[in-house]
């Protein structure tokens, strides 16, 4: 086999270089033109020449309050699957073989007009089936194959699939499809056949919701699609545009959607419809468009309130005489008189707990000074009578009374602290709980800390004389008459079982405690 020469791998390799470099020049004045010309549609249909909207509230939804407390939708009614809630209409859940619509009750009746549609396409899958239809038809499709609503429609359809039924990978895609009520839609082709306008947009699983822009106005149609990255809800992108085109004087506005072998839930947030006209024309006052059927019947439902509303005025002031000839808005308060009688009530409640409060730290202080001059005299008392000797049962007497006294002392000075917490603890769940008033409740908790660590100091140093006053004694009498060898056991024993109870008490706390490491 000849060897092919060098010079020629160059050449190929050359003419390769040149060839992509001319592809990627070319892609690039394509996205250039592309993105200019986007530009200056969405700037033409913003800017120049720019209709006068009002918005029609008949002909839109929108949350918070989205429904009524029977589930229905004002000026709306909603078929198949969906489901009305207070801030969306999930028109299919994300089950198979799921279809749905919502579409007006009364028919459009203006040439121009601009859709707003809010909505979120979600779905565990990477991929979904089969999509949402924004429709403006002759009749309401409530239930059909074409995305949840009928076929041979009479009208537009704007088209959000999310299943690439032809195998094109040209999905997920916007399709706008017109129907004159004979055609068939073409599902198998996704209805590519039929598009008078198509865009390639990804809507499913988006940070944001989705928004689409839908504005027929001089025989034009323009969408454009907001892809749900930003929240910026005017951040929309020039989707197609259809010249020439002619729909029908009057018709319904609705959404429907559906499901098959994949699901994803189809929510709608908001459908917002606006009526334009030309700059300069002024439009007629909604009142002149109201049939006079209507209007007669909401006159004469305003005159039926209006008579009950005078014979209740009627019937309350013939039952209270007394405020006869009263302004009605005296009997009523205002927001600033209703928000300072709040603060005087509870500030008065606030002064009630700290009266009881301080009642009951008054009580506390006199319990305390009460127990303080009985162990004081039962002190004196004994070092009154240390200077002689005292036999074996005048000074168990003694120890015995001085210990009972502070073993009293100690004990009511834990319920003191006990109860000073409970109140400081219900003063700050009426909203006390102020600097001044933590502080003197922490200075009180204090002084009674170091009362009770020198009564328990008392308590020791008075127990070691005591004892030694015992070992010193003189000899007792051969038989004492307070206390036998009899009682002695008794109270040996009895000390011993408690001994021993305690032991087992504290190794059965220290088990238990070692169950929770």
């Amino acid at each position: 086999m000849a060897a092919i020469p060098s010079r020629w791998y160059q050449k190929m390799a050359v003419s390769i270089v040149t060839r992509l470099a001319a592809n990627a020049c070319l892609l690039i004045l394509t996205l250039i033109f592309h993105h200019s010309n986007a530009n200056n549609i969405v700037a033409a249909a913003s800017t120049a020449e720019a209709p006068n909207r009002r918005f029609e509230y008949k002909y839109s939804f929108k949350g918070p309050h989205l429904s009524q407390a029977d589930g229905n939708i004002p000026f709306w009614v909603h078929s198949g699957n969906a489901i009305p809630s207070a801030d969306q209409v999930r028109i299919t859940p994300s089950l198979r073989s799921q279809k749905g619509s919502v579409w007006t009750k009364t028919t459009v009746n203006f040439d121009n007009w601009e859709a707003e549609v809010t909505f979120r396409v979600s779905g565990r899958g990477r991929m979904g089936a089969d999509g949402l239809a924004i429709w403006f038809t002759t009749a309401q499709g409530l239930d059909g194959p074409v995305y949840g609503a009928a076929d041979n429609w009479n009208g537009i359809g704007i088209f959000f699939d999310s299943f690439d039924n032809d195998g094109k990978k040209n999905n997920p895609a916007v399709l706008v499809v017109g129907n004159n009520g004979k055609l068939v839609y073409d599902h198998p082709n996704d209805g590519t056949t039929q598009s008078l306008g198509t865009c390639l947009r990804d809507f499913r699983n988006k940070p944001y919701p989705v928004r689409a822009k839908i504005t027929y106005y001089k025989r034009t149609l323009i969408v454009l699609i907001n892809n749900g990255f930003t929240p910026d809800k005017d951040d929309y992108e020039f989707c197609t545009k259809v010249d020439n085109m002619v729909i029908p004087q009057e018709g319904y506005f609705g959404i429907s959607a559906a499901t098959g072998g994949l699901a994803d839930d189809h929510d709608v947030l908001s459908f917002l419809t606006f009526r334009l006209s030309e700059p300069g024309q002024e439009l007629p006052p909604p009142e002149a468009e109201m049939p006079k059927q209507d209007k007669d019947k909401y006159q004469e439902e305003f005159e039926n309130f209006q008579q009950d509303l005078d014979k209740k005025k009627e019937d309350y002031q013939k039952e209270h005489p007394d405020i006869q000839g009263q302004p009605i808005e005296d009997m009523y308060e205002s927001v600033n008189d209703r928000e300072i009688r709040q603060v005087f009530e509870g500030q008065n409640r606030i002064h009630l707990e700290i009266k009881q409060l301080h009642h009951q730290l008054a009580v506390i202080l006199d319990e305390q000074r009460r127990y303080v001059s009985v162990a004081t005299d039962e002190i004196s008392k004994r070092q009154g009578e240390s200077g002689g000797q005292l036999g074996l049962c005048s000074t168990v007497r003694s120890d015995s009374s001085v210990r009972f006294v502070f073993f009293l002392l100690r004990n009511s000075f834990y319920e003191s602290l006990k109860q000073i917490g409970a109140s400081q603890h219900q003063g700050n769940a009426v909203g006390m709980g102020t600097y001044e008033t933590v502080q003197h409740f922490n200075d009180i908790k204090e002084h009674l800390h170091v009362v009770k660590r020198n009564i328990e100091h008392l308590i020791t140093r008075n127990g070691n004389p005591s004892e030694k006053q015992v070992m010193n004694c003189p000899d007792p009498p051969p038989m004492p008459s307070c206390l036998g060898t009899t009682h002695f056991l008794v109270f040996v024993v009895i000390q011993s079982v408690l001994f021993f109870s305690y032991i087992m008490y504290k190794s059965q706390q220290e088990a238990a405690a070692k169950k929770f490491f």
